[in-house]
């Protein structure tokens, strides 16, 4: 990669169907600004994450909401900002992200609480505020060089 940024805007509707379609299209575009096919899996594991909880959590009780996300590489680090006007943080703070206890019962398996311990393992850097009425949730990687 090359020391110049690269980068792009993506806003799409914060549903279910909506969330598919624009996660695919955000990916296609990750890669055609420099993440590498070796990475592109856990960003695409922690992005996916990140938009999920806005669409059950920060809209839970919104008919009608959006996600904007921008994303850019510089040098060897991607970072991508996902902006919602969606209900804050519980606290104004990232959730601990701590790991679920597994060692249960197949039956008593939590249904949740992988998502933020997920997301802070495959990021670098994970920084959250809300700013303005908005949701402003910022993601940062490192990424492998390339070579050549």
């Amino acid at each position: 990669m090359s020391g110049k940024h690269t980068g792009f805007t993506h806003g799409f509707a914060a549903t279910e169907h909506d969330t598919r379609g624009a996660l695919a299209e955000i990916m296609m575009r990750l890669r055609i600004i420099g993440v590498p096919d070796e990475q592109a899996g856990g960003v695409e594991i922690a992005v996916t994450e990140a938009v999920n909880n806005i669409v059950e959590h920060a809209y839970r009780d919104v008919d009608r909401g959006s996600i904007m996300i921008r994303a850019g590489v510089t040098g060897n680090v991607l970072r991508v900002l996902l902006v919602d006007e969606g209900a804050e943080l519980p606290g104004a703070e990232l959730p601990a992200g701590r790991p679920a206890n597994i060692d249960t019962a197949l039956d008593d398996l939590p249904e949740g609480g992988f998502g933020w311990f997920m997301i802070r393992t495959l990021t670098r850097d994970i920084r959250y505020r809300r700013w303005r009425g908005r949701n402003h949730l910022r993601l940062q990687f490192d990424l492998i060089p390339t070579v050549g």
